[in-house]
Parts: C-alpha cells; sequence; structure tokens
C-alpha cells in the first residue's frame, strides 16, 4: 500500500481546512432544509411561522412567492453554488498516493440483493425508509388537520357530504406530497451537477433514485388525479375538469402534466423499454410538458418549492446543449472482432477526468437524436492528447455503428458529437491492499479505466498498486480481443511488470482454443477535417468554478429582472385596478426570465472560456510546447504492440480457461488481506451473486461496490 503518514504543505492543510467548513455549512443548511419540509404540514407552520415570514419577505418586488424564494429555493442554490467551490478545491488539494485504510462498515454493505429496488445498501435502504416516513408523516399530518376541521364543522344542508369533503381533502394533499418527491426528481439526472458529488454520490449512480422517485411520484399524483375526479363525478362538478381561470388553480393544465407524465411512465416499463429503447428515449422528453403545465396548474409561487433541482437539471442541460454543438475530431477505431469497436477521440491536454467516467455520444448519420453513453477507457494523465471508449454491438444503434466500421469499404471519417465526461468528483483506488474486478461480456470497460489509471500511478509515481484481480467472462473466443485494450495505444511502451496483476478470463460456449479465430483488433485511421476539434470541457479546467458562477449569477439576473417586472407591470395592476394579474401569464414570464437568465449566462461563461482557449492554444504554438504524435508513430506502436515487453506482461498475467463459468464463491473466500475492494460490472445477476457473497458475513475484509450505467 501507498504510504499513509505523508506530510502535507500548509496548502493542502489550508485546502482541507476550506473543504471542511462548506461542508459542514452545506450538512447545516441541508438539515435547515430537512426541518422545514418536516415542520410544513403543521399548524406552527401554516399559522405562526408563514405569517411572520411573509411580513418580512413579501414586497412589490418579489410578491408573494418572495417567502417560498427565500427558505425553498436560495438554500438549494447556494448548496449547489458551495458544492462547486468545494469539489474545485478538492481537486487542487488532490494528493496521490496519500490514501487512507478503507475503514470496514457495516453501512455500505449490501442489505437488499434481489428485488425491484436491486443491489441496495444499508444507507440506501436507511435513507429511503427516512424518506418514505417523510412523505407519510406530512400526509397523516396534514388529513388529521384537515378530518378535524371537517368533522367539526357543520355541513351546509345541499353541500358536499363528509365522506366527499374528506375525499377532496385527500387528493389535495396528495399532490402536496407528491411534490416533495418533485423536489429531489431532477438531481440525480443533472449530470453536471455539483450537489451528488458532495454527498459522494454519480449521477449515472444516482439514476436508481431517479427511478425510485419517479415512480412514488407517478403514483402519489395518479391518485392525486383519480381523488378528483370521482370528487367531481360525485358532486356533479365535471365542468371542472376543463377549469383554467385566470386565477387560482388551472385543473386542465394539472391533467395535461398528468397525461404527459402517464406516458412518460408507461415507456420505463422494463419489458417495453428493453424491448422498445427508441419509445423509452424520445417519450422521456415530455418532462418538459409535464414540469411546464405542472407550473400552470399550481401556479409559480408554490412551484418554487420543486424549482431548485429543476433549475440546476436546466443549467446542466444548456451547457450540455452547447457541447454537443460542436463536431469532435475522431483519430481511429480499433474494430474487435467480437463485435465491438474502440473509438480514439483527440482530447484538449487541460481535459481530466476519473476512472469509470462516461460520455455520451451522438452519431448524426445513424440518428440525430439519440444519444448514448459509454465508459471511457483511456486515462486522461496517462493518455493526455487522446480519449477512448468501447462500443458493444448489442442494441440497434450499436450495431449500426459497428457494421459502419467494419464495412469492407472504410468510411475516412464519421461525424460525432459528445457530451461529457461525467464521472466520479474522486476516486481513490490505493485505499485497498487487493483490487478484485468481476465483469461479464463489456461489463470489463470500467475496468479498463481503472487498471490504466494504476499502470499511470505505478509508472509515473512509482506507488506500490494494490494487487489486481480481474475475472472476465466472455461467451466467445474472440471476445479475448477486449483484454487488449487494457494497453493504451501510446508512442511510449508502459512497463506493466510490477504490478501485481492477474487475469482470469473464462470463455462459457467455446470448450476450447480455436486457432483460426482472430482475437486482435484491426485499425482503422480517419482524415481530419478543418471543422472538428479536440474533446474538451465546455466550461475549461476551472469548470467548477464556472459553474458555480453560473449558478448564482443567473439567478440574481433571474431575481433583478422579475423583481423589475413585478414592481412595475405586475404590482400596479394587482394594487391600482381591479383587475387581478393572471395566474398563467405570471407563471410564464417567470418561466421565461430563468430561461433567459440561464441562456445567457452560461453563452458568456462559454464564450469566455472558448477566446480563453484560443489564446492559450495560440502561446503553445508560438513556443512549439504542443507535443504531437504522428499517425505513422501511433501506427507503428499498434502493430509491435503485440510484440511488445508490456504485451507479452499481459499475456503471462493471462489465464483462460474454456467451457467454465467462475466459482465466484471459492474464488472471492480465498482472497487474502485486511482490505479487499470487489467491483462487479456486467450483467444483473453477476452483479447480485458477487453482493450475495460480500453480503454473506463469511468474511469481513471484502468491500463490494457495483458499476451499473443504468442511463
Amino acid at each position: 500500500m501507498a504510504q499513509e503518514n505523508v506530510k502535507r504543505s500548509p496548502s493542502q492543510i489550508k485546502y482541507t481546512m476550506v473543504k471542511s467548513i462548506i461542508k459542514l455549512f452545506v450538512i447545516l443548511v441541508s438539515l435547515g432544509l430537512l426541518f422545514i419540509f418536516i415542520m410544513m404540514p403543521t399548524t406552527t407552520f401554516k399559522q405562526k411561522w408563514i405569517p411572520k415570514i411573509q411580513a418580512k419577505t413579501n414586497s412589490t418586488y418579489l410578491g408573494v412567492q418572495g417567502f417560498r424564494i427565500l427558505i425553498y429555493t436560495f438554500p438549494v442554490l447556494l448548496i449547489a453554488t458551495l458544492g462547486c467551490v468545494y469539489i474545485h478545491i478538492a481537486k487542487k488539494s488532490n494528493e496521490i498516493g496519500n490514501g487512507k485504510k478503507h475503514e470496514s462498515t457495516i453501512w455500505k454493505r449490501p442489505l437488499l440483493v434481489k428485488g425491484p429496488l436491486g443491489i441496495v445498501s444499508i444507507t440506501e435502504i436507511t435513507f429511503l425508509l427516512m424518506f418514505i416516513a417523510l412523505l407519510v408523516w406530512t400526509l397523516a399530518t396534514y388529513l388529521h388537520n384537515d378530518f378535524v376541521a371537517i368533522t367539526s364543522s357543520p355541513v351546509e344542508k345541499h353541500g358536499p357530504k363528509v365522506w366527499q369533503e374528506k375525499l377532496e381533502s385527500v387528493g389535495i394533499r396528495l399532490g402536496l406530497v407528491g411534490n416533495i418527491c418533485l423536489v429531489f426528481l431532477f438531481f440525480p439526472v443533472a449530470r453536471g451537477t455539483s450537489v451528488l458529488p458532495m454527498f459522494g454520490l454519480t449521477s449515472e449512480g444516482g439514476i436508481k433514485y431517479h427511478i425510485w422517485l419517479g415512480h412514488v411520484l407517478m403514483t402519489i399524483f395518479t391518485a392525486h388525479g383519480v381523488c378528483y375526479i370521482i370528487y367531481w363525478v360525485a358532486t356533479n362538478q365535471i365542468s371542472q375538469m376543463l377549469k383554467w381561470d385566470k386565477v387560482g388553480v388551472s385543473n386542465l393544465a394539472g391533467e395535461i402534466s398528468l397525461l404527459a407524465g402517464l406516458f412518460l411512465w408507461v415507456a420505463t416499463i422494463p419489458k417495453i423499454r428493453r424491448k422498445f429503447f427508441e419509445l423509452f428515449f424520445y417519450t422521456h422528453n415530455l418532462y418538459i410538458i409535464f414540469i411546464i403545465f405542472f407550473i400552470f396548474h399550481v401556479g409559480i409561487s408554490f412551484s418554487y418549492i420543486m424549482l431548485p433541482g429543476f433549475y440546476l437539471f436546466m443549467v446542466d442541460r444548456y451547457l450540455r446543449f452547447l457541447q454537443s454543438r460542436r463536431e469532435v475530431r475522431l483519430v481511429s477505431s480499433r474494430v474487435l472482432p467480437c463485435e465491438a469497436v474502440e473509438l480514439n477521440f483527440s482530447k484538449d491536454h487541460e481535459l481530466s477526468y476519473n476512472p469509470t467516467s462516461v460520455m455520451f455520444i451522438n452519431v448524426p448519420s445513424i440518428s440525430k437524436l439519440q444519444w448514448h453513453p459509454f465508459t471511457i477507457t483511456s486515462n486522461s494523465n496517462l493518455e493526455q492528447d487522446k480519449l477512448s471508449v468501447v462500443i458493444k454491438s448489442e442494441g440497434t444503434w450499436t450495431q449500426k455503428l459497428y457494421q459502419l466500421l467494419s464495412n469492407p469499404s472504410p468510411i475516412d471519417r464519421l461525424q460525432i458529437s459528445v457530451e461529457g465526461p461525467y464521472g466520479p468528483a474522486s476516486t481513490n483506488y490505493l485505499s485497498h491492499d487487493t483490487l478484485v474486478m468481476i465483469s461479464g461480456g463489456s461489463g470489463i470497460t470500467p475496468f479498463i479505466s481503472i487498471i490504466r489509471e494504476l499502470i499511470y500511478l505505478s509508472t509515473t509515481f512509482k506507488c506500490k498498486t494494490p494487487n489486481i484481480l480481474l475475472i472476465c467472462s466472455f461467451k466467445n473466443t474472440s471476445s479475448l480481443s477486449m483484454l487488449d485494450l487494457i494497453l493504451p495505444i501510446s508512442a511510449t511502451p508502459h512497463d506493466i511488470s510490477n504490478m501485481q496483476l492477474k487475469i482470469e478470463a473464462y470463455i462459457t460456449r467455446d470448450k476450447e482454443f480455436k486457432p483460426d479465430t482472430p482475437i486482435h483488433p484491426q485499425t482503422l485511421w480517419f482524415k481530419p477535417n478543418p471543422t472538428d476539434a479536440p474533446i474538451r470541457a465546455i466550461l475549461g479546467p476551472n469548470g467548477w468554478i464556472w459553474l458555480g458562477a453560473i449558478i448564482s449569477s443567473s439567478f440574481i439576473i433571474f431575481l433583478i429582472i422579475i423583481g423589475i417586472i413585478t414592481r412595475y407591470y405586475i404590482f400596479p395592476i394587482d394594487h391600482n385596478t381591479n383587475k387581478i394579474f393572471s395566474y398563467p401569464l405570471r407563471s410564464f414570464l417567470h418561466m421565461l426570465v430563468i430561461c433567459l437568465s440561464i441562456a445567457v449566462v452560461a453563452s458568456v461563461a462559454v464564450l469566455l472560456n472558448k477566446k480563453q482557449n484560443a489564446k492559450a492554444k495560440q502561446i503553445q504554438n508560438m513556443e512549439g510546447s504542443t507535443p504531437t504524435v504522428s499517425p505513422n508513430s501511433m501506427i507503428y506502436n499498434a502493430d509491435r504492440e503485440l510484440e511488445s515487453f508490456p504485451y507479452q506482461s499481459l499475456v503471462q498475467a493471462t489465464n483462460v480457461h474454456y467451457g467454465a463459468r467462475p466459482d465466484l464463491s471459492r474464488l472471492l473466500l480465498e482472497i487474502k488481506g485486511s482490505s479487499v475492494g470487489v467491483f462487479a460490472s456486467g450483467p444483473k445477476q453477476l452483479r447480485q451473486n458477487v453482493a450475495t457473497i460480500c453480503s454473506s458475513g463469511l468474511v469481513e475484509n471484502l468491500h463490494f461496490e457495483s458499476i451499473s450505467f443504468t442511463w
């Protein structure tokens, strides 16, 4: 293991202190928000706290929504901004080789392995139960207070019956509870957000939370709609379904929002999603209709409760849109005989990313609208000029791409756009004595990036890396070509003989080695195009600071503009005439100003970074400091790679088993060491089996982590 007691510089100590202060402040603000949500259904909050807050926040500039902006929107955006600063400092203070021993903790162990929730740790199930408890508490408290008021008040002779009033109460309170789910729904799908990394999460890993929230949200909102329909039918008010007045709740808008959500929800059913992925992909864009008409339904004032998460999502989505407008430089591809391809892109030297990062790819010649995520296999430090992804031919889109690149008549250019990379804010694989990586099929790709990271640490910093055991299962002998990708194509061979690397490869369908089976990739080179550019971070190397500036600046500009509109347009109509300003128009103006504020500020930030990057390139070109690797030299290394010393070391480290599957229980339980990191990637059943073994309690040194990209 790397040395644990490494002297830290004064700057690193200062960075650590600042990080600790920021994290403590963020935790306190988060607990304050949680307390507000707990108190929200109580009469104390409604009758005592809200009037006092409104008296101080309601003004001619922000109107009645001022108090909700203060207690719901502002704290979340403040957390996101501070999170950007936190991650920026964490990257600056990153200390190579200062890994601490992984502490064994029961909280990180899988508790549920098989079931509708997937693989869930004790920590995750604890927070899930706490969230459900919050929903139950909120609904129960609301209904208790409402039912007491209904039963204690006299009922009009021709008015609604008691059960009808209670049904209406259930309907409205279900809507309020569903809004709590909507508060958190968009955080996991904001790929570049700072909120998740602050709490040790990634957007791709948090997709399961988005799925959970989505199911609960649509169940509650559907029940909300059904309750109101039954109530309107029972009270002969079916015409209320078409209500869209200038003041109050717009029922028709709510029904349009619910229908959009239901179409989206149905398309997420696993059988439909797997069989008709395009339907699932395109239907998911109905979230735009869902949110817009939800805001029209409840009004902008109430929407500020859920708006922060969606605000951060919009910032992220617009930056992704700007990045996707660029066409990137595809240098080469390696076509593997197992119907997989490795795409090698040119990248900016300053672009850095961590192992297991993901990049979204769009190929307009296949589909102009479809974007698909793939694991990055290259290492940003080891390969400063190149970024690689591996794509296995498994679905319709990937099959078309493989056919395009493996065609006997090779193409000389492929137009591609990308979004990302996205990945964990930090990693520390040196915290374990041994790393066991278990993969099935194309699940090996994230492990290629981890091994390359360890190669970099071993060769550059001479760190003592953990022992590595790679257990990979393939269907056919041709899939052994995936192992060739462990070694990067580089002008400089990387010595891996000092690494304790062992590969156990299992070929399940072939009983023995077939000499006529091709197992080595073929390289295809593409012609450069003046319009193509290297992949670079949309906000440059200091992207997190720029993102924090965009979030805070756009929100301040929004407050200024909406304050002026409210003071000089909305307020005079509300207070100086007999009219009430239209609620839908008020909502539209707020949505419009939010979108404009984000678009303008983000566009300016991207343009400034683009100019700064252009100046840096000019200086590099004048100084001649930009190293270049010619395609010919890379071809030479690619062709000689199979004869190189690193390749021979890789062959010696590999043991191939034909006609067999790995006995995972035996292999894992035999591993010695105080801390063994067990990573599983691939089919669901494989990950479940590994999680079952690690959580069995037979050994205490196995620390399980599932790598599952469920975008």
